[in-house]
C-alpha cells in the first residue's frame, strides 16, 4: 500500500468525520389544521427555523423534525403521536396545546421518550411524569403572576374575570388568579363563564362586568373568543382596561380581525418579538422572511425548545445509536441540572416536575403591534 493511497484514505476519513453529525428525529403534534392552527403553525415554524440552523452549523448534533397534525384534539393527537412512534422518533416536542398534550404526555411517560412541549400549559401535562417537560409557564404560575403585574402596575382594582369553563387551560389560570387577587388588594367584581356551544355570544358576560363597574377585565383564553368579547364590548361602548395571558398571542393575526379593536389590551407572554438583543432580532427577521409575518411566543417556544434540546444531547454525549429510554434518562438529568438561555426568558431552569422557571414580560398592544412595556 503505498504512501499516496494511505494519505487519500486519511484524507477521506477526516472529511467524513468533521460531516458526521448524530441526527436525532424530534417529532411533536400541533393544530396545523382548524381553529387552533395558528398555535400549531407558530410552534412549528419556529421549531423548523431552529433546526435549519443548528443543521447548518455541522457540528456534533442534527435533527430531522416531523409534526403531525392533532387539530387540537385529545384522540387526533395520540394517533399523530403513534404515526411518530412508528417514524421513530427519538425526542418529542410533545402537543402544542393543552388537552392533546394531557393525552400525548401519557404515551411520552409509557413509551419512555422524553418530550419537552413549547406551550402545553396545564399543570396534568407533566404530573406524575418524570420525562415530561415545559418551555412555557405552567397555568397556576400565569394565573398568579397576572395578578400580581396587575396588581403592581396599579392597573384596576375593580376585576372581571371571563373564562372557559370547559378548557383546562382557561380553568388553570382563572382558579389561581381568582384564589390570589383578593391577597393583593384586588376585588372581583364580575365572575363569569361560557363553554363550547355557547361562545359566539358573550352579551350576558360583558353586561356583568359592565353593571358591576370593572375597570379591568381578566381574559384567561385563547384569542378567538377573546375576540368576540372585544368586537361586542366595543359595540356597546364598554371600555375597561383588557388584560390577557399567552394564549391570545396571535389575535393580531387572526383573519378577518380588526385589530384596531385590541388596541391597548395588555397580556403576558414570556416573548417580545420588539426586544433589541441580537438573537431575537435575528429570529424575528428568519421568520418575517420565511412567513412573512411577526413570530408569536408559541413560535418562539418552539424555537428555544430546539436550541435547548441540542445543549441538552450536546452536554450529555448522547448518540442517535442509543435507545430512547437511554436518551431519555439522560435528557432528565441535563434538564434537571442544566440552565439555558433562550429568546423567551435567559437563565432558566427546570424542576424536576418539569416546570420551567422565567420571567414573564408585559405586552400592549399599540397600532396593531406588540410592544414591550417593561
Amino acid at each position: 500500500m503505498t504512501k499516496k493511497f494511505l494519505l487519500a484514505l486519511v484524507l477521506i476519513f477526516a472529511v467524513s468525520s468533521c460531516s458526521f453529525a448524530d441526527t436525532f428525529k424530534i417529532g411533536g403534534t400541533a393544530p396545523l389544521t382548524g381553529g387552533a392552527a395558528i398555535y400549531g403553525n407558530a410552534a412549528k415554524n419556529g421549531a423548523q427555523i431552529a433546526v435549519d440552523e443548528i443543521n447548518a452549523l455541522n457540528g456534533g448534533v442534527k435533527f430531522e423534525l416531523r409534526y403531525e397534525d392533532d387539530t387540537h384534539d385529545a384522540e387526533k393527537a395520540v394517533n399523530a403521536y403513534n404515526v411518530l412512534k412508528d417514524w421513530g422518533m427519538q425526542i418529542s416536542l410533545g402537543s402544542v396545546t393543552s388537552k392533546p398534550c394531557e393525552a400525548t404526555a401519557a404515551e411520552n411517560f409509557s413509551d419512555r421518550i422524553f418530550a419537552l412541549t413549547p406551550s402545553a400549559s396545564s399543570a396534568a401535562v407533566t404530573e406524575d411524569k418524570d420525562n415530561v417537560f415545559q418551555m412555557c409557564f405552567v397555568d397556576p404560575n400565569q394565573g398568579s403572576a397576572s395578578a400580581q403585574y396587575i396588581a403592581s402596575k396599579n392597573l384596576g382594582k375593580k376585576i372581571a374575570v371571563i373564562w372557559k369553563n370547559d378548557d383546562v387551560y382557561s380553568k388553570g389560570i382563572r382558579d389561581t388568579f381568582v384564589e390570589k387577587a383578593p391577597g393583593l388588594g384586588l376585588e372581583i367584581v364580575s365572575e363569569t363563564t361560557f363553554a363550547d356551544g355557547n361562545d359566539n355570544d358573550f352579551s350576558v358576560q360583558i353586561s356583568d362586568a359592565q353593571s358591576k363597574g370593572a375597570e379591568l377585565v381578566f381574559l384567561p383564553m385563547y384569542y378567538q373568543p377573546a375576540s368576540l368579547i372585544l368586537a361586542q364590548a366595543s359595540s356597546i361602548n364598554f371600555a375597561p382596561k383588557w388584560f390577557g395571558v399567552d394564549g391570545m398571542d396571535g389575535i393580531l393575526t387572526m383573519e378577518g380581525f380588526d385589530n384596531s379593536l385590541a388596541e391597548g389590551v395588555i397580556l403576558l407572554t414570556p416573548f417580545n418579538a420588539d426586544a433589541k438583543d441580537e438573537k431575537t432580532q435575528k429570529f424575528v427577521a428568519e421568520y418575517k422572511k420565511r412567513f412573512g409575518e411577526i413570530p408569536n411566543q408559541f413560535a418562539a417556544d418552539g424555537y428555544d425548545c430546539v436550541y435547548a434540546y441540542c445543549q441538552a444531547l450536546t452536554n450529555s454525549g448522547a448518540k442517535s445509536s442509543m435507545s430512547n429510554e437511554e436518551i431519555n434518562n439522560l435528557m432528565i438529568a441535563q434538564f434537571t441540572s442544566m440552565t439555558f438561555n433562550g429568546i423567551t426568558g435567559e437563565n432558566m431552569k427546570w424542576s424536576k416536575q418539569g416546570e420551567v422557571t422565567k420571567d414573564p414580560k408585559g405586552m400592549i398592544i399599540q397600532k396593531g403591534a406588540y410592544v414591550g412595556l417593561e
